[in-house]
């Protein structure tokens, strides 16, 4: 399964989610939305909106996610057990 984070500089939210998934050593793809605007415009065309932290698990679109709702998802998805 492909992660995509996209976040904004100094998000503590995002900070959160992204040391979840280093502790789990869940590979995911980190896109800052503030210094590349390409991806701020591609998280709004996926989202329709730019909150950070937002999560594309393979399609399927988690935005302003807690750590505990990415824990959820990882669990469904059969990532994490």
């Amino acid at each position: 399964m492909k992660i995509i984070l996209y976040k904004k500089s100094g998000c503590p939210w995002s900070a959160a989610v992204i040391g979840f998934l280093d502790e789990l050593n869940v590979p995911s793809q980190i896109r800052n939305v503030t210094s590349h605007p390409q991806y701020a415009k591609e998280l709004e065309k996926k989202s329709g909106k730019c909150i950070s932290p937002t999560l594309d698990f393979d399609g399927k679109i988690l935005d302003d996610a807690s750590v505990e709702q990415v824990a959820a998802v990882l669990e469904e998805t059969g990532i994490v057990l």
